[in-house]
């Protein structure tokens, strides 16, 4: 071999060792790495259910737009099995040709079809998450946590909708006579199902104002539920309540407040989520990046976050980020430190549950980018909402500007 070509070669296989060096570098899991942010939206759907987009590209979405984690949270289903539909059913229901727009994001050796579009035909084969997960996942960037949204009606006729995190199959709504009854029996499946595979599980109660299906009362009575959704990207599903019945942020401390002097149990966390349904540009009522929650954990991984989301080391969030934020056991102090905005003026409400019954108690007010307050004796518990005066990326008919929730602490 000529020395030129040698040369080339050795240099060629230098790069390639360099090359692999650094891939595997930036692949490495730090052995004991820090806690940081996690963005994630734990209530989507797609084609699979009653969304009007392809899994993957709803995906792509979410990794496009910062987020970190995300659960396509379809009713009553599993994406795993092998699904058709109808090309034309799906233009129909997305109001444009979602086809040709998948075909141009991911070209015809990814696109599934059979049949002929001139004849009314075709049909596209739906991704499932597993081959959604190969095109998404990245080790500390980007992870799709498993996920199905168990959809069904009491016996008193009234709607319930539970979200189980890190579910790895189908489960199906278990009913019974009463929406509490139905969560217990739901719940009950879950942990059996969370103690069958060694898997760290969360089930939790979806837009409780829809369709007025659940009550403050009913949500304290079921104590083992810790999660419901504080706040839901749709449009019209009575987040904010009605003259007669209260908002969803009200009904949190109402639960709250029976939980922990009438039942001796801990407290409701609020997750903040999207429920996205709308994945075009010709509908508003349920689109993506409305809501999602903010997760504090070592690693970006299914248990890990679940774990976090458990241990309430979260906060949820239509456009406000915090910094930091930490709670004294011993001063019984909150603390905040908010993510500054050029322009944007915050306001942190903290809120709790005094020991005499009044709930949703509006304890203090404070401007500016780091609120604090201490319990004070006669009080229960204290969280905290952060309202901006900047507007939401997505805008929402129900509420006009972005916020933050924190947990409750001190119970």
């Amino acid at each position: 071999m000529p020395s030129s070509l040698l040369l080339r070669s050795v240099a060629c296989a230098a790069v390639a060792v360099l090359l692999g060096f650094a891939a595997a570098q930036s692949n490495r899991v730090e052995p004991a790495p820090g806690l940081r942010w996690w963005k994630g939206n734990l209530h989507t759907h797609t084609l699979w259910s009653d969304g009007d987009g392809f899994p993957d590209m709803v995906a792509t979405w979410y990794r496009d737009h910062g987020y970190h984690f995300l659960a396509l949270s379809e009713h009553n289903v599993f994406a795993q099995s092998e699904r058709w539909m109808p090309s034309r059913a799906i233009n129909r229901r997305a109001g444009v040709d979602a086809v040709a727009r998948y075909r141009q994001r991911f070209g015809p050796q990814w696109v599934q079809s059979r049949g002929q579009a001139s004849d009314g035909s075709e049909e596209i084969r739906l991704k499932t998450l597993d081959e959604v997960r190969a095109v998404v996942d990245e080790p500390q960037r980007f992870l799709m946590i498993p996920s199905v949204e168990l959809t069904g009606t009491a016996g008193d006729g009234r709607s319930l909708h539970m979200n189980g995190t890190n579910l790895a199959e189908s489960l199906t709504f278990r009913r019974g006579a009463t929406i509490a009854e139905s969560m217990v029996r739901n719940l009950d499946q879950v942990e059996e199902f969370a103690a069958r595979t060694g898997r760290e599980v969360l089930l939790h109660v979806n837009h409780p104002n829809y369709k007025w299906g659940i009550t403050a009362e009913d949500l304290a009575s079921v104590v083992q539920e810790r999660f419901f959704e504080v706040w839901n990207g749709v449009d019209n599903d009575n987040d904010p309540g009605d003259a007669q019945r209260p908002s969803t942020d009200a009904m949190w401390d109402i639960a709250n407040a029976l939980r922990i002097t009438r039942h001796q149990a801990p407290p409701l966390y609020g997750l903040a989520t999207d429920d996205t349904h709308d994945h075009h540009d010709n509908k508003t009522r349920a689109l993506p990046g409305r809501a999602w929650v903010m997760v504090r954990a070592h690693h970006l991984s299914s248990d890990s976050i679940v774990r976090a989301l458990r241990a309430g080391d979260f906060y949820s969030s239509s456009g406000v980020a915090l910094t930091d934020m930490a709670y004294s056991a011993t001063d019984r102090k909150l603390t905040l430190r908010i993510d500054p905005v050029a322009g944007e003026k915050f306001t942190t409400q903290f809120i709790g549950v005094r020991r005499n019954g009044t709930a949703g108690a509006v304890l203090a007010e404070v401007i500016g980018l780091n609120p604090s307050y201490t319990l004070q004796p006669g009080e229960l518990y204290v969280r905290a909402v952060i309202t901006s005066t900047g507007k939401p990326e997505v805008p929402s008919d129900e509420f006009p500007t972005k916020r933050a929730w924190t947990q409750p602490v001190g119970w």
